[in-house]
């Protein structure tokens, strides 16, 4: 759960998110809290929410976080049901920015989705979770993230890199647009086999163009190597077209 609180000193608002030891433990999270937080207080970035601090009694560990004014993106895509090519387009632009910095620091986040990702006061996006964040100068094997959003790599357990975000923004572009993920199916089995097989299709409505179609198809790749680098992603026709370069969709 997550309170806004005041700084009495600057005025200034974060939240606290508040954490339960015991659900921790049951969990058998410690070690990923405290992956998360050391992972999350250092990254300095204006798409990437800041963990400022931690401090903790007997029952609750408090992370101090910046406060996203405007709240979760989950909630602002299901009211709208899909975004515009302009806001998506900005959207997925700051967070390949936000990318290429977590992964020129060594640091793959794994687990970009909808639901990992708030709205700032200015309307710009930030990464808000890192939970499954993974500091590494090594390929990895753990089966994490979201269902819909797991690479095939990941869905076949063989080693994968920082190119597994790749794969997840292309997914989150494809719902942002479509306002599905694209390999949803009625059965985890069928959405495991439609992931490696990339049974990508784009529905005839809502009408998007064949430039975002492309940029997606590009990054939606089986081969982790063949998929388009974020730096290759941010000079894309489509996003130079469409993301605002402010970083900020004004609606």
């Amino acid at each position: 759960m997550a309170i806004a609180a005041e700084q009495e000193k600057s005025n200034h608002i974060v939240a606290l998110k508040v954490l339960f030891k015991s659900q921790l433990q049951q969990s058998q999270v410690e070690h990923q809290l405290r992956r998360e937080v050391e992972i999350q207080s250092h990254l300095r970035h204006p798409n990437i929410l800041r963990l400022y601090g931690y401090f903790y009694d007997q029952k609750r560990v408090y992370l101090i976080l910046e406060y996203a004014a405007k709240g979760e993106l989950y909630k602002e895509l299901q009211k709208c049901k899909y975004f515009s090519e302009r806001r998506a387009a900005t959207y997925v632009a700051s967070l390949a920015r936000a990318l290429i910095y977590c992964h020129g620091k060594h640091v793959i986040h794994r687990d970009i989705k909808p639901e990992n990702l708030l709205i700032g006061a200015q309307g710009e996006l930030k990464i808000a979770d890192f939970g499954w964040s993974v500091h590494t100068f090594n390929r990895r094997r753990t089966m994490c993230g979201t269902l819909d959003y797991l690479p095939p790599e990941m869905v076949e357990s063989v080693e994968h890199d920082a190119n597994v975000d790749i794969w997840s923004l292309g997914v989150l572009c494809y719902e942002f647009l479509y306002g599905v993920p694209p390999f949803e199916a009625k059965e985890h089995s069928d959405t495991y086999r439609r992931i490696v097989q990339v049974d990508l299709k784009f529905p005839p409505k809502p009408i998007v163009s064949s430039a975002a179609k492309d940029l997606i198809s590009q990054m939606l790749v089986k081969d982790s190597s063949q998929r388009l680098p974020l730096h290759k992603l941010l000079e894309h026709p489509w996003i130079i077209q469409n993301a605002d370069p402010s970083g900020v969709y004004r609606g």
